[in-house]
């Protein structure tokens, strides 16, 4: 009865196990369960598996997965659990491993920000010392900037220095030009095509040289130099051709002329580049009017057989021209310019225009852009604004040529249109002397104002410590009152790096000495760049 018992036991308890842990396919030899099956005489067994192998891994597994453990109260333990458990140890170190690997992770971790703090610092600091200068950096950078204000108004405005001698040289030439051409005109108006030859021919040159290498020669292809090219073939190549000098007489007064207010050409005889540019639109005109109305008769049928028959024609004769036929003849060498220069430099440099060659489509589009007319051509589609321009100067070609007619039937008309004319180019020249230039030293002088408002305003620099260059600091028992140097205080000759009298306290701009001082003192020694004063228009 005991052992039946305990049999009976034994089966009850197994399918609590194997519900538990896990399962067999069949029961081992042995227990009561195999008894009973044989005792039955069945072989198949349908209740849970009794595997302990199985049935603790699997409990394993779950426990690793979900972290719930079953407890199993200790009447229902048996052998095949202890087994079990013997690998225990095994699964604690391997636990220990990887809580070592995570802990080593963590500490390299721990190193890595802690060195990437550490950088981080550095460049923190190192940035906010570079953009944080010290007293004596501020100082020196302040005394530099008002050394070079000093040196910029010296340059512009001291006759030793500003004043390269090529410009004085330039400055007399064109005095001279203006003398001689105007001593031409009054004692022998029958050489001013031959002095006006000459200076062409040394100026183009020049102005190609000078045009190429600043990136300027498409205004080479401009209508003006086109009329000279023009002038020059009607007096030394075909004088006899009436229509060639009916075309270059037309533009020279119309279109070129009236370009001197256009284009702003202003006489400043030391600037070569105006010159020359004033030269090639007025120059034309005065050769013309000493060639059609001050040369003799006889020697103007000599020189200038074409000059001669159309002055002296009939006036119903078709070669005495009047505004139709001068319009028509001037238009002809006009339409071979214009569509030369729309296929050989608008289109075929349309690529070097459209990275910033400058051309005088592009310049008079932005100079004229605010205006009206500026607007309505800009309003149009940009395939469209080239034809409207080309129309537009055509337009203003032939408006320009209307009072050509009164010019050359009329001695005393073409003189007064003519000095009309200069008089515009004086007015230019000296808006750029006084207005360009008084601007100029104006803004150079707001400037130093505002360099030496900003140093004296600044709480950033220790003025206790800035003293005038060769000027020992005072103590406190050295001098008294007046005698004694401010330390809150540091005069503008000191910042500038000028030695000013010590009784001069003066914080002020009329502290600045005169530039005259600051030359013979040695506060400014950098040398003029030449071509400084030189500006386009």
């Amino acid at each position: 009865m005991a052992s039946e018992s305990t049999n009976i036991h034994a089966s009850k308890s197994e399918p609590a196990l194997g519900a538990t842990s896990g399962s067999l396919s069949e029961p081992f030899p042995g227990d009561s369960a195999y008894g009973s099956e044989m005792e039955r005489g069945s072989t198949e067994y349908s209740g849970p598996p009794l595997s302990r192998t199985d049935s603790f891994s699997s409990s394993s597994k779950h426990e690793d997965d979900e972290d719930d453990e079953s407890f199993v109260p200790p009447e229902q333990l048996t052998i095949f659990d202890m087994i079990e458990n013997l690998a225990l140890p095994q699964r604690i170190e391997k636990f220990q491993r990887s809580l070592e690997k995570q802990r080593t992770r963590l500490e390299r971790q721990r190193q890595r920000l802690k060195t990437q703090g550490i950088t981080a610092k550095d460049k923190v600091v190192e940035e906010w010392r570079r953009r944080i200068p010290t007293a004596d950096e501020q100082l020196d950078k302040y005394k530099k900037r008002m050394r070079v204000s000093v040196d910029r108004l010296g340059e512009r405005w001291n006759d030793s220095k500003a004043v390269t001698a090529r410009e004085k040289f330039f400055f007399i030439a064109g005095v001279l030009n203006v003398f001689v051409s105007g001593y031409l005109i009054g004692a022998h108006p029958e050489w001013f095509h031959t002095w006006y030859s000459v200076q062409l021919l040394y100026f183009m040159p020049i102005r190609y040289y000078t045009y190429h290498k600043k990136g300027y020669h498409y205004f080479l292809a401009d209508l003006c130099y086109f009329t000279n090219l023009l002038l020059m073939l009607s007096i030394w190549v075909f004088p006899q051709s009436k229509r060639l000098f009916i075309a270059s007489y037309c533009l020279a007064f119309g279109n070129n002329a009236v370009a001197i207010a256009m284009w702003r050409n202003s006489l400043v005889f030391h600037s070569m580049d105006k010159v020359v540019s004033l030269f090639i639109h007025i120059m034309p005109c005065a050769t013309l009017h000493c060639i059609v109305h001050l040369l003799p008769p006889a020697e103007q049928a000599e020189k200038f057989p074409a000059i001669y028959a159309i002055r002296n024609s009939d006036p119903n004769s078709p070669q005495h021209y009047q505004l139709p036929s001068m319009v028509v003849w001037a238009t002809v060498p006009y339409a071979v310019w214009q569509l030369s220069y729309h296929f050989l430099i608008t289109v075929r440099r349309r690529e070097q225009i459209a990275a910033g060659r400058p051309t005088s489509f592009t310049w008079l589009r932005k100079s004229y852009a605010p205006t009206l007319l500026g607007k309505a051509v800009l309003s149009l589609p940009e395939s469209m604004q080239e034809f409207a321009f080309m129309l537009i100067q055509y337009s203003y070609a032939v408006l320009t040529m209307v009072p050509c007619p009164l010019w050359f039937w009329y001695r005393w008309a073409s003189a007064g249109f003519l000095t009309v004319v200069f008089i515009w180019s004086i007015y230019n020249g000296a808006t750029y002397y006084i207005d360009v230039f008084g601007k100029r030293f104006q803004k150079e002088l707001d400037a130093l104002k505002r360099d030496v408002g900003k140093w004296q305003a600044s709480p950033e620099l220790d003025h206790g410590a800035l003293k005038t260059p060769g000027e020992e600091k005072t103590s406190p028992q050295q001098g008294t009152g007046d005698e004694q140097t401010s330390p809150q205080k540091l005069s503008l000759g000191a910042a500038a790096g000028i030695n000013v009298p010590q009784n001069d306290k003066s914080e002020s701009i009329d502290a600045i000495p005169l530039l005259d001082e600051v030359r013979a003192t040695g506060g400014a020694d950098k040398e003029q760049s030449n071509g400084e004063l030189r500006e386009r228009k």
